[in-house]
């Protein structure tokens, strides 16, 4: 495999604005493949996963080549020689790439293969979390896991087609998928593509979603021409999937403290065919009154570490800190013990993260549900990364039944 300087040139500048300016990776991807117009598919490619590679493997490339996080120009180039060798790639004539001891490089990373934090490259103190919540054996598997290139997964938009439609059209367009077991509206690329640029996204006939995503909206248990809230809205995957659950029918309301990301949902509903959402923004306490006892249902799709998503947000696990987790805690406790006030007697919640950690999950279920006798535990659900080969999430249904 060959080399192509100005791609790998482009790789190396890019690890040096998410380690030293600590910019977030998917946005420096996306910069990246903007660099030169001329690149085809395999160049855009090998640009996007060699960056995402050298985060992921971070801590393990930076113990085999010795920089010890100190990310020089030098530095990122002898991370890089790492990625190339443990890859197969032959190393060209340039100058960053003299001398590489590619014998050592291979010798040292069978060695630091019998210790996990350098295995599966991760933090101390993460490794120790999560031993601590899950119990060695099934941490060893998750991390794994959770070190593999996440799939792509599409979400039929029932509003317009129907997955055996959508899967048709998208072979038409030279993008091939298979179905899902257990996943209704769900498929999965059998190859990597831009599916941004298909006309089939264009027209609105699907939206990219894990499939364990995709579980939450169903959990909810919706039906046209209820009233249901999503409370932790953000862009709104979860809102347009609620919708069209609901058949546009009843009223949807997305709610989030941050304007900005509800004014990208109003564009999303209008691509996707989506007539009932309306937007609010929790901008003051006047909002949640008048909601108060309303909804037939309630999402919390609650704000959490995340650690269930590594695989397609590798550089969190660098950005996270145990003070984070700590303090995500207690806003989830808050957030559950404040949004479900609006749901009305009769009523269902569903509480989820994409978290695997029991603190963030079961118990934040567990500690609520011994202060709201109103309330009752319906079921849940814990979605393993090791075991599905999606993301890992957490959901849980209460029902107020006083």
């Amino acid at each position: 495999m060959r080399l192509h300087r100005n791609l790998v040139y482009t790789v190396v500048a890019s690890m040096r604005l998410i380690f030293n300016e600590e910019e977030y990776a998917d946005k420096v991807v996306e910069k990246a493949l903007k660099r030169d117009k001329r690149w085809g598919a395999r160049d855009r490619k090998f640009v996007a996963e060699t960056i995402y590679e050298m985060v992921r493997w971070k801590r393990l490339y930076n113990e085999i080549a010795g920089t010890k996080n100190h990310y020089t120009n030098e530095n990122v180039w002898k991370n890089f020689a790492v990625f190339a060798i443990l890859k197969g790639y032959k190393l060209p004539d340039w100058n960053q790439l003299q001398g590489v001891p590619e014998r050592r490089i291979k010798g040292k990373f069978d060695e630091l293969q019998k210790q996990r934090v350098f295995k599966e490259s991760i933090p101390d103190w993460l490794d120790e979390l999560a031993v601590k919540e899950l119990g060695e054996k099934h941490w060893t598997k998750e991390i794994a896991a959770l070190n593999v290139q996440a799939s792509v997964i599409l979400r039929a938009n029932t509003l317009k087609t129907n997955k055996l439609s959508l899967r048709n059209k998208l072979s038409e367009e030279g993008i091939n998928t298979e179905f899902i077991p257990g996943h209704p509206d769900a498929l999965k690329l059998v190859e990597r593509a831009n599916v941004f640029v298909t006309q089939c996204f264009k027209d609105g006939l699907f939206e990219v979603q894990d499939a364990s995503s995709q579980l939450v909206a169903e959990y909810l248990d919706v039906k046209p021409g209820m009233k249901v809230i999503d409370t932790c809205a953000g862009a709104g995957g979860k809102t347009l999937h609620l919708a069209a659950l609901m058949e546009n029918k009843g009223q949807l309301i997305a709610t989030d403290i941050y304007e900005s990301k509800l004014k990208k949902l109003k564009k999303r509903t209008r691509r996707a065919g989506v007539h009932n959402v309306t937007t609010k923004p929790l901008d003051s306490s006047k909002v949640m009154k008048k909601m108060k006892g309303t909804a037939d249902r309630v999402l919390i799709d609650a704000p959490c570490s995340g650690i269930g998503v590594l695989r397609r947000n590798p550089d969190s696990k660098w950005k996270l800190q145990p003070e984070f987790v700590d303090t995500i805690k207690k806003t989830q406790a808050e957030i559950l013990e404040n949004y479900s006030a609006l749901v009305k007697t009769g009523g269902k919640l569903v509480y989820a993260t994409c978290s695997i950690l029991p603190s963030e999950n079961e118990n934040q279920v567990q500690l609520f549900l011994n202060n709201h006798p109103e309330f009752q535990f319906v079921k849940e659900k814990k979605v393993s990364v090791h075991k599905s080969g999606f993301d890992g999430f957490y959901m849980a249904l209460l029902e107020k039944v006083t």
